[in-house]
């Protein structure tokens, strides 16, 4: 027993030393009193004089080389140089645009998740959904106008255009300006606010938010009210704000996509005759392509390559990206023709210039902004990222639930709603965990961005997510509908969403590139705690400074490793039990515990993958893209543990907020077992394993019964269904095409015991159900239903047939569309007021 509990004692000891990264004296007298009480025969329970073995030789000579490492001088000599030396050609090379890009942005909550020890109060800082009296207003008055107005047919078959009425109105109501400073004329909206207004137009339109987003997003008026001059804020930022100016900002090219920064625009700083006189400005040559808004715009934001062969700038020749303002009436732009991005309607096209003369002063910032252009866009960025694709995305995961739920539960096949089938209960469970889970993720990034955060990471990391997922939950949507979503008309309420899916996915750095090179490639340099600074000392040209920078980097990062090393041990093998927690979460407590373990396990993992594989790191992009998987799924529950608190911890939420946690943790621990398993150094990955999964790999995704639960909870129109779906564009009015879904839907739930009557009485082959008879009728003659119950059938009939119609168009109507630009259609409820979309 004795034995037994000195065992005990020494390895809480060892655990508790790394766990809280003691100091080298504390090891030292540690392992000092260790060895001494072995000598003393402690362990066994009786005591004797110190003898002295093998054992007792290496526990002092350890002790004692511990302490020695006290010393600085020995400890830089012995330690630090050699790893400095060791390391300096091997940590991975950052190049100047990626630099500004790590610098651009800020750290935050990422930052504590790559820590293995969240600070859980530095996300519970993180406000809940705040509006102003100003913005709540304008999301409920002109936004859900607007969104009113949007007729979507219309817009993307009909006209594939986007009416002028639309542009006028937005115009007038101030949407191009919402990030505009009302000093400058804008609306001055928070980014909460225009996350919100943006998800809401995008719920009914994705043509139509597309307009109001990207003058509100990357492009010259954020760029203009942040880095302009106060002559170009002055002149530019009321125009932009009133809708005179429509700006475009042009970037890609056709050789350089995403790699951005290898652009072929070029600039030259020269003299040339400008309005009667000579100007120093600049020549300009570019082709760009895939420009939003390009068709429509009167204000091109161009970037492009400056040099200035004759150093008028006094930078020497290669000035660097630069970023300037091009009116597109000037001689020599080539803009207008347009792109079919996915068939889609809102403009979108190239731009050329060769030779094009512009003054300095076009230059964003002036003239001393020159060569700051990468960084100004990466800034931005940082910030404008998280607001417009989550936005959308989050919206169109909430919309296309709130459809399909309702259809799921209005379309009947074998006497039941199709909802309650276990085959579709299972796209509707994914469904409901995307909605919750994206809101949840946008709703708390844009708080941040709203309190002067730039989440660059969370920012790259919530945009592939939040696209991805939304993708799934518009094929599970068409799955579902069958026939219905694919047959394209005025009625139908999903084909605008599903051309527009891989538009999203592609834009502000297509998914692919995010998840495997900047999300944890790149993150991992910005919120890991101490590479960042370990590589920039690495590399400083003044050696001593490098060196001091390094040390005292290096010696945090050491303690920092030995400490996830024993803390993932520990609370993967007690099951995360031991595992902090914030205060007041009783009902989820035990899934905060799960994140904190988790954590442990992601920095772990993510230290030794950036240790060990060092400069390869970039090339071993199936890792990085796997530690990009597990970083989302910590932000995502993260995000969902946050938004049950902030909307009250409601009881009816707690069985989403476990399936939601469930499968983030599976899907964690899924994307860390592929990083062990396929780890280029295979012993490495072998270390790990017991490390990370010390009981095996044990987690299950989230039960089936767990699915049906708030499957179910999610067709019952209520609450629960509300918060599901908030904030999005919703309709009551039977005349409109998801109007007559919530109205028929509230029809069926309040005449389901009618409904059953009848169906008995059909199974009973009492009452024929044919096309050549009135089976409510029949029923109600046979008494098998009320007077009532028989017109209340007989109109929940109706519109069950129009939500479950689809358009026919005539073969003419078809063939003439492009040459007469109209396309009447039949349709499937013969409404006016729809067709008219």
């Amino acid at each position: 027993m004795a034995k037994l509990i000195f065992t005990l004692i020494s390895l809480a000891a060892l655990f508790a030393l790394a766990m809280n990264r003691a100091p080298l004296w504390a090891w030292a007298g540690a392992i000092a009193l260790f060895t001494f009480a072995l000598q003393i025969g402690l362990g066994h329970g009786h005591l004797h004089a110190p003898a002295f073995n093998l054992g007792a030789v290496l526990g002092w000579l350890a002790a004692g080389l511990l302490f020695a490492l006290t010393f600085k001088d020995l400890k830089r000599k012995y330690v630090t140089l050699p790893a400095y030396r060791a390391l300096k050609g091997a940590m991975p090379t950052i190049s100047e645009t990626e630099r500004e890009a790590l610098q651009a942005g800020t750290v935050g909550w990422d930052a504590e998740l790559f820590s293995g020890t969240p600070d859980w109060s530095r996300l519970r800082q993180v406000p809940p959904i705040t509006l102003t009296a100003e913005e709540r207003a304008f999301l409920d008055g002109p936004t859900e106008e607007l969104c009113r107005r949007l007729k979507d047919w219309r817009i993307r078959h009909e006209l594939h255009d986007i009416p002028d009425e639309i542009w006028s109105f937005v115009c007038e109501q101030g949407f191009l300006g919402m990030l505009i400073s009302k000093q400058h004329g804008g609306l001055g909206f928070s980014a909460q606010a225009q996350s919100l207004i943006l998800g809401k137009i995008s719920s009914r339109s994705a043509d139509g938010v597309t307009i109001v987003m990207v003058p509100n997003s990357l492009g010259p008026g954020e760029l203009i009210e942040k880095y302009g001059t106060e002559a170009q804020k002055a002149h530019y930022l009321p125009r932009l704000a009133r809708g005179e100016e429509i700006p475009c900002f042009a970037l890609t090219g056709p050789a350089s996509g995403s790699d951005a920064a290898s652009m072929r625009d070029i600039g030259t700083v020269t003299k040339q005759w400008h309005d009667g006189r000579e100007t120093l400005g600049l020549s300009l040559t570019w082709d760009k392509r895939y420009i939003t808004l390009a068709p429509k715009a009167t204000l091109l934001g161009l970037a492009f390559r400056l040099f200035d062969p004759d150093n008028h700038l006094g930078r020497g020749e290669d000035v660097g990206i630069t970023l300037a303002l091009i009116p597109t009436d000037q001689p020599g732009v080539e803009i207008g023709r347009r792109h079919l991005p996915a068939g889609a309607a809102f403009p979108n096209g190239p731009t050329r210039g060769r030779d094009v003369f512009v003054p300095i002063d076009a230059i964003i910032g002036g003239a001393e902004r020159a060569g700051q252009g990468w960084r100004m866009l990466m800034s931005c960025l940082a910030a404008g990222r998280s607001i417009s694709l989550p936005a959308t995305a989050a919206a169109g995961a909430k919309s296309m639930l709130r459809t399909t739920s309702a259809y799921a539960r209005i379309r009947k096949q074998f006497n039941l709603p199709i909802g309650f089938m276990e085959g579709v209960e299972e796209p509707l469970a994914r469904m409901v965990e995307s909605a919750y889970g994206l809101e949840a993720a946008r709703a708390v990034t844009a708080s941040m961005v709203s309190r002067g955060e730039k989440p660059a990471v969370i920012s790259a990391l919530l945009k592939y997510v939040s696209t991805e997922r939304m993708r799934q939950s518009v094929n599970d949507a068409l799955d579902i509908h069958g026939g219905k979503g694919i047959c394209d008309g005025p009625s139908n309420y999903i084909q605008g969403a599903y051309q527009m899916v891989p538009v999203g996915i592609t834009v502000e750095g297509a998914n692919i590139l995010t998840r495997t090179l900047i999300t944890f490639a790149q993150g991992a340099l910005r919120s890991h705690p101490y590479l960042f600074t370990e590589i920039e000392a690495l590399k400083d040209k003044d050696r001593e400074r490098g060196l001091n920078n390094f040390e005292r980097a290096f010696e945090d990062h050491v303690a920092f490793s030995v400490s996830n090393i024993f803390g993932s041990l520990f609370h993967n093998a007690t099951l995360g039990a031991f595992a902090s927690a914030p205060r007041n979460v009783e009902r989820t407590r035990g899934w905060w515990r799960q994140l904190g373990r988790a954590s442990r396990s992601f920095a772990l993992v993510a230290d030794v993958t950036v240790a060990t594989l060092g400069g390869g790191l970039k090339v071993k992009q199936k890792i990085t893209g796997r530690m990009a998987d597990a970083l989302a799924e910590l932000y995502l529950l993260s995000s969902v543990l946050k938004r049950y608190e902030d909307d009250g911890a409601p009881r009816d939420d707690l069985k989403l907020v476990d399936y939601c946690a469930e499968n983030c943790l599976y899907r964690f621990d899924q994307a860390l077992l592929g990083v062990l398993d396929n780890f280029p150094m295979r012993w490495v990955g072998w270390l790990m394993r017991p490390l990370v999964f010390p009981l095996g790999v044990w987690r299950r995704p989230a039960s089936d019964l767990a699915g049906k639960a708030i499957v179910r909870a999610a067709l019952e129109p209520g609450a629960f269904r509300d918060r599901l779906t908030r904030d999005i564009f919703i309709s009551n009015d039977p005349n409109d095409r998801v109007g007559l879904l919530e109205h028929t839907l509230l029809k069926v739930v309040a005449h389901e015991e009618a409904d059953r009557k009848l169906e008995r009485a059909i199974r009973k082959g009492e009452i024929g159900r044919y096309h050549n008879n009135d089976w409510i009728a029949e029923a109600e003659q046979k008494s098998v239903l009320t007077s009532e119950e028989a017109r209340n059938l007989a109109e929940l009939r109706d519109l069950v047939a129009r939500v479950i119609g689809v358009d026919d168009f005539a073969a003419e109507e078809i063939g003439s569309e492009r040459e007469t630009n109209v396309v009447p259609a039949r349709r499937a409820d013969q409404s006016d007021h729809i067709a008219a979309e």
